[in-house]
């Protein structure tokens, strides 16, 4: 990719010697009365003005262009440029666009709700642009100027030329030379548009989005230029120890690559592992594995140089041999439950999981993702998990751990109500409950949710059982979990502070076993 030529210092192109002239004409005329011929001038400067920025902008599209296509055929080494190239593209259409809104606003301020920036009627107006700029009726003179001195600090951060820079400065410069006879300097904003006719303050921030135009080129060309800055000059060799894991199994094989940082293919180098050469042309280190422990080696490199002799760059490095070995756990608790997904994590260091199978005995294991899930059958019988490796193509058992099987502990009922949020909540008696959220619910639900299990039960029938005034129970049974009509009567003649009792409560678990569960206290709020 071609390189841009740097300007020195003090070069200005063409177009900016054009640009500071056409700049220099208009502000003598203003100080000439505006005539009608003055005005028409002005017009046609801005037209010019205009045509100048759409071929600026129609060369800058096409620096982004050339960015995107190199990119497309090398995406590692050009999207960091084309990222920062969009980064600025955008930076300068959204100033670009706020100063079409300033010269609208001004147009609009002149001739009314219908006018056209590009048809001006009164363009003799010399208060337009100081109501849309300046204070006390406006203060966006102020805020270009701030917005112009951000997007200045920021363009020239990628600019690595200093004439550049003093150029992109220079150009987008808000500073106001000292006026002699006056105390007190104008503002940049107040000499821009004060007293200042309508087509002349279009056609000066004409120039303006001229001038943001360049600075966006400058920073493109850079880019464009500094696509081959990120290649890596060779000026020094160093010696490097690349092994696939520095902790092996006994029974494996320790593989490393032995490389030069820098190698001339027209002359391998030579290496030395221990004293003996790998082999002409050879890089690749590799020893056998018999005995569990640390391990090191040293070496180098022999390359030949231009006149004959020979440069040697010294390594050393170390590999560590482990035992087979598995980690095998449940996730959730230290033993299997019978009848329910019990999770496992199961991992062999420096193994990857899709080379590790295992099997389980009493009930299945299927892999789940990264995890897997053990089912248990029987309950007191172990489950014994044996962990099988892929190690060098061939398959070598590395651990294996034994589980007790449980049978789930028994659940809990409760009754399942929304709060005033519509949140999901379990009553489990002994504390007050609404009489109102009693007669919503509409039943009775049984799980085992602590801190390590969350089953759900199925209720297959309860009772509830209510007190008379002369201490007699009165049982009721339900319709299969839920309250019957006889209860819900019972309910509504519940008064406040009165208590009944849910008992008898059968539920079933997901390991089919059924279980009476302990009776639950409800007081009446």
């Amino acid at each position: 990719m071609a390189s841009a030529k740097n300007q020195t210092v003090g070069r200005m192109s063409p177009r900016q010697k054009m640009i500071n002239l056409m700049y220099i004409v208009l502000t003598a005329m203003l100080a000439l009365n505006v005539s009608s011929d003055v005005l028409n001038g002005f017009s046609q400067v801005e037209d010019g003005l205009t045509r100048s920025n759409r071929t600026i902008t129609l060369r800058n599209q096409a620096l982004i262009d050339q960015l995107q296509a190199f990119c497309d055929k090398n995406p590692e080494k050009g999207m960091v440029w084309l990222k920062k190239a969009k980064e600025v593209h955008r930076a300068t259409e959204d100033l670009y666009q706020y100063i079409d809104s300033l010269k609208y606003a001004i147009a609009v301020e002149a001739d009314g709700d219908d006018a056209n920036v590009k048809e001006i009627r009164n363009r003799d107006n010399i208060s337009a642009a100081a109501n849309v700029m300046l204070p006390p009726t406006s203060n966006e003179g102020a805020r270009l100027k701030a917005t112009i001195e951000a997007y200045r600090k920021f363009v020239v951060t990628f600019l690595n030329d200093s004439a550049k820079v003093s150029s992109v400065n220079r150009v987008l410069t808000t500073e106001t030379s000292a006026n002699r006879g006056i105390a007190k300097d104008k503002s940049w904003e107040q000499s821009m548009f004060g007293d200042m006719p309508v087509v002349a303050a279009e056609t000066l921030l004409t120039k303006l989005q001229g001038d943001i135009r360049f600075a966006e080129g400058e920073v493109l060309q850079t880019l464009i230029t500094n696509v081959d800055l990120g290649d890596v000059r060779v000026n020094k060799l160093s010696a490097f120890v690349v092994p696939n894991s520095r902790i092996v199994m006994r029974g494996s094989t320790y593989t490393a690559d032995i490389v030069l940082a820098a190698v001339d293919t027209t002359s391998l180098p030579q290496v030395y592992v221990n004293g003996a050469l790998l082999g002409q042309g050879r890089s690749v280190y590799e020893v056998g594995t018999s005995r569990a422990g640390n391990y090191d080696y040293s070496g180098y490199i022999e390359v030949p140089a231009g006149d004959g002799s020979l440069s040697r760059y010294d390594f050393q490095s170390s590999y560590t041999v482990i035992d087979p070995m598995a980690t095998i756990s449940a996730t959730m608790m230290t033993v299997l439950y019978a009848g329910i997904d019990n999770p496992i994590s199961i991992a062999v260091p420096g193994v990857p999981n899709n080379a590790i199978s295992a099997t389980m005995t009493n009930g299945t294991l299927t892999r789940s993702g990264e995890n897997w899930i053990a089912r248990p059958s029987k309950v007191g019988t172990e489950a014994v998990i044996s962990v099988t490796a892929t190690l060098d193509g061939r398959s070598q058992q590395v651990g294996s751990t034994t589980f007790r099987v449980r049978k789930l502990p028994d659940p809990m009922p409760y009754i399942a109500y929304k709060d005033a949020n519509g949140a999901e909540n379990r009553y489990k008696g002994s504390k007050p409950f609404s009489k109102t959220l009693l007669l919503q619910a509409g039943g009775v639900s049984a799980a085992i949710d602590d801190d390590m299990l969350n089953v759900a039960y199925k209720v297959l029938s309860f009772e509830t059982v209510f007190f008379d005034s002369m201490g007699n129970a009165i049982p009721e049974v339900s319709n299969g979990a839920q309250f019957s009509q006889r209860q819900l009567d019972s309910f509504r003649r519940l008064n406040r502070g009165k208590r009944f009792y849910i008992s008898k409560v059968r539920a079933i678990g997901p390991d089919g076993i059924e279980r009476t569960l302990a009776p639950m206290e409800v007081l009446v709020n």
